[in-house]
């Protein structure tokens, strides 16, 4: 078997249906490789937040990448739903990053500012302001950056639509398709070799997550990457608890649709294990309860955990490989994956196509990866 596609991707989350979306809007014919199931890892383990001003800071190169992001959102969400059928559930009522303690109020005040003099919109709100906004709310809170523009989807709806959008288009989507090494020729890029054959094509884009520096490895590549363990879980209401998701250092409540709060998430570096401990889901029951009193009358509904790609100066890898022609790659996106998603998409259309773009600079491959191509 050796079939010839524009473009082939290897891995099937959030990142590798948005590309393959874009491409087959432009017209490719694009292949996708899934070694599990589609959007099986961390896309699907995902709360969905749109953190783009409570994550990042305005002086991180991702700053504005990830605001642009941000705003893809609402057309998008009509554009999948339209190809798709898939609701893609985006909540834009707003974020509020709370303080604990009066060294974070301060901090979260200078944050405003920042972002105020960059343009976007954010706002301090007092102790008597965040009842107002959310009553049940704890009262120790000493205050809040409020971001109306920071909302949230589903994670795993937002995969979907991105991989059933695609197929609409065209796309051919292989799962339980492991790529086992890539094939070269004098430095460029022919295609890949699978557990189910050979598969060809001058543009190869891996979008693996977490796993990616496994296959990269296999192709004499060291990319600085390492897992994240994330775990989380979620409990069922009655009635709404909170309207606005909640973060805080080490701790977020995402309301979703359903009366379900997702709460998260711990930082577990470098593990592939996804099981779930006992001390990471005490420790966020403190937080939470800390946050949101209210919660402890919750009914619980269940755990899981996700491993997330971090590289080492915590920006992701977007671009061509320096030492291969034709393979791109796309990954360490951290806890901004689902952020991160359309733009991601779109710019690795373009860059497959060999449009040039400034804004990839500080997220070149060639900062790290050590090339070993014979």
């Amino acid at each position: 078997m050796n079939s010839v596609y524009d473009a082939i991707i290897v891995g099937g989350g959030v990142i590798g249906g948005s590309i393959a979306f874009q491409l087959a809007k432009r017209g490719k014919r694009v292949l996708v490789l899934e070694k599990d199931r589609l959007a099986g890892k961390a896309s699907s383990a995902a709360a969905g937040m749109l953190g783009a001003q409570a994550e990042l800071e305005a002086d991180d190169p991702l700053f504005t990448l990830a605001n642009r992001s941000r705003g893809m959102f609402p057309a998008l969400e009509k554009e999948l739903k339209e190809s798709s059928g898939v609701d893609i559930e985006l909540v834009n009522k707003g974020m509020l990053k709370v303080a604990l303690t009066n060294e974070q109020a301060a901090g979260l005040q200078n944050k405003i500012k920042t972002q105020q003099a960059a343009g976007l919109e954010a706002e301090w709100l007092t102790a008597a302001d965040i009842r107002k906004a959310e009553p049940l709310l704890a009262n120790a809170l000493k205050g809040a950056m409020y971001i109306p523009h920071d909302g949230q989807v589903s994670a795993a709806k937002l995969a979907l639509a991105f991989t059933k959008s695609a197929e609409e288009l065209g796309v051919e989507i292989k799962e339980f398709v492991e790529v086992c090494d890539f094939l070269t020729e004098n430095g460029v890029i022919t295609g890949v070799v699978t557990t189910v054959g050979e598969f060809s094509s001058e543009n190869v884009i891996v979008a693996g997550g977490a796993w990616s520096a496994f296959l990269l490895e296999k192709a004499g590549i060291n990319l600085v990457t390492h897992p994240v363990k994330g775990e989380c879980f979620s409990v069922l209401t009655n009635r709404p608890l909170i309207e606005k998701t909640i973060f805080s250092d080490g701790c977020y409540l995402v309301p979703k649709i359903g009366g379900r709060i997702i709460v998260g998430a711990t930082v577990k570096p470098n593990t592939f294990n996804q099981q779930v401990s006992i001390d990471g889901i005490a420790t966020l029951i403190e937080k939470a309860t800390r946050l949101l009193p209210a919660i402890k009358g919750t009914e619980w509904e269940k755990t899981w955990a996700g491993i997330r790609p971090q590289t080492g100066d915590g920006l992701p890898y977007f671009g061509e490989h320096p030492a291969c022609k034709g393979l791109f790659i796309a990954t360490g996106h951290f806890r901004n994956g689902i952020l991160l998603s359309p733009i991601t998409g779109v710019l690795m259309a373009d860059m497959v196509e060999g449009k040039p773009n400034q804004e990839w600079s500080a997220f070149r491959l060639d900062r790290s990866v050590q090339p070993i191509f014979s």
